[in-house]
């Protein structure tokens, strides 16, 4: 843990000031999971605008009685924490934006459904939606809001860069740095409560129980309005459980004892509240025979843990989900324009991970293995035959130090190495 400590730098930054002064930029949307640092991005990067916490009920009421003209002159620019709570007030915020064109607002909420269902039917085209992800091992490693945040070598292949791999971890110059980030990710997962070194390891495990039983009391319940939660904890479990694999709404409602259909909308539960990742099975190929079924991956391997009641020693597939969900938020920290998918064939033949750019595909095999042969990357082999576009790269991701090219569009890098 030493060399984490609190105040992480964080990527979505540069695109938040970037366009928070043009005129796109008059509302903004930031979304994400509760207490993965909104109101501090917030604070930090946007000081010139009034913070209004909309989650207190005692000043919430008089917030909404404010008419369009006096929101100009009391808030010309101010930020709405937990808006949700009162959608109401997406309607005077629209009123204020159509009417006065110096007003700047920014909206915060930490579930999706309530907060963007209202947004897309009231500020459509007057809108810009950042998404807000758990640490990254990059910002892992920065020590202060201000540092400067280098971009992982996955980050420059998005950017259409062409890095030069180490031929070994152990040459990387800041192996060390990127090698306790990614094991402390592996452990506690990326909340920025967690990264003070104050805390002890196991006031660590206590606030990730803390987390999930506020998230199923605040969130779930804000989601669904459950009068029992029991099914949906006993879901999530079975899903923590069954991370990685793909999805059998059929089996998962007979074990639970639930509808099939309630499985479906419990999984929209966890991934619109930033809980989960489902990847679509990835089936352009009509003269293959493709699984339809969906793969769904825990996003935080800290709440993963503490949802199964478990404290470290990863099974290969809780490793698979922890790459996965770091390729991912790294990909949306730098808005590339990526659809992800997972490959999987009625035969057997499996890839991780089918990332889709304008150009081409990034596929990946993941293992937690500490010695990758060229067996390993045998479902990524001739896999351009399968595909409609290109396949750019396909990268085998494992605890493996020794950077090996196992053919020209093959590679296997260790993980930490790639995405540190």
């Amino acid at each position: 843990m030493k060399g984490i400590v609190m105040g992480k730098a964080r990527q979505i930054t540069s695109s938040i000031s970037n366009i928070k002064s043009r005129k796109t930029g008059r509302i903004l949307v930031i979304t994400g999971a509760r207490q993965v640092g909104k109101t501090t991005l917030v604070k930090n990067l946007l000081n010139d605008y009034t913070y209004l916490s909309i989650e207190d009920p005692v000043v919430r009421g008089s917030y909404t009685q404010l008419t369009s003209s006096q929101w100009h002159s009391l808030y010309p620019k101010a930020s709405l924490d937990e808006v949700q709570k009162a959608p109401i007030l997406i309607e005077s915020i629209k009123a204020a934006y159509d009417q006065y064109p110096d007003v700047r607002y920014v909206l915060l909420g930490s579930s999706q459904l309530l907060l963007l269902q209202k947004v897309r039917e009231s500020l459509a085209g007057r809108c810009t939606i950042f998404d807000m992800y758990p640490l990254t091992l990059p910002e892992l490693q920065t020590s202060s809001w201000s540092d400067k945040i280098q971009m992982s070598f996955w980050q420059k292949l998005l950017k259409q860069q062409t890095p030069d791999f180490y031929p070994s971890f152990l040459m990387d110059p800041r192996m060390a740095a990127k090698k306790a980030a990614w094991d402390y990710l592996l452990r506690f997962g990326g909340y920025p409560a967690l990264v003070d070194e104050e805390l002890t390891d196991q006031e660590r495990y206590q606030w990730l129980n803390n987390y999930v039983r506020t998230y199923l009391e605040r969130d779930i319940r804000d989601l669904a309005s459950f009068r029992d939660l029991e099914p949906f904890v006993k879901l999530q479990h079975s899903f923590a459980l069954q991370t990685a694999q793909t999805l059998n709404a059929s089996t998962l409602s007979r074990n639970l004892g639930i509808s099939a259909k309630t499985v479906q909308h419990y999984l929209e539960y966890l991934n619109i509240s930033y809980q989960a990742l489902t990847l679509p099975s990835w089936s352009r190929n009509q003269n293959k025979r493709l699984t339809k079924a969906p793969k769904v991956h825990l996003l935080d391997m800290g709440v993963l843990q503490a949802v199964l009641r478990k404290h470290g020693g990863l099974t290969g597939a809780e490793f698979e989900s922890a790459v996965v969900s770091e390729l991912y938020k790294q990909a949306k920290n730098i808005l590339a324009n990526a659809s992800f998918y997972h490959l999987r064939t009625l035969d057997g033949r499996e890839v991780d991970l089918l990332v889709e750019l304008e150009n081409g595909y990034f596929a990946f095999e993941i293992k937690m293995a500490s010695n990758i042969s060229k067996t390993d990357a045998r479902h990524l082999l001739k896999l351009e035959e399968f595909l409609d576009k290109p396949l750019i790269h396909a990268f085998v991701l494992s605890n493996d130090n020794t950077t090996r090219q196992i053919t020209d569009k093959i590679t296997a890098v260790h993980t930490a190495m790639f995405l540190g």
